[in-house]
């Protein structure tokens, strides 16, 4: 995964953790704008996310934001 994405990844896990709560859910949406302006980027994420992982439409922040800083 890019360097770019990963850190945008954990800031936004971050974020969610801090206003919601460890308990908070989101999707790999949640790392785009809803305009789809990095199609790229938004492939790559799902590819992470769905083919690599095999992960739910919905994952604990604190589940994502540990896979990615630990480089799982």
């Amino acid at each position: 995964m890019r360097e770019e994405l990963r850190i945008k990844i954990i800031d936004v896990c971050d974020q969610k953790i801090i206003k919601k709560g460890p308990e908070v859910g989101l999707s790999f949406y949640a790392f785009f704008k809803n305009k789809n302006d990095q199609a790229e980027v938004l492939m790559e994420a799902a590819r992470w996310w769905i083919e690599i992982h095999k992960l739910d439409h919905f994952e604990k922040a604190t589940k994502i934001r540990y896979m990615v800083k630990s480089g799982v």
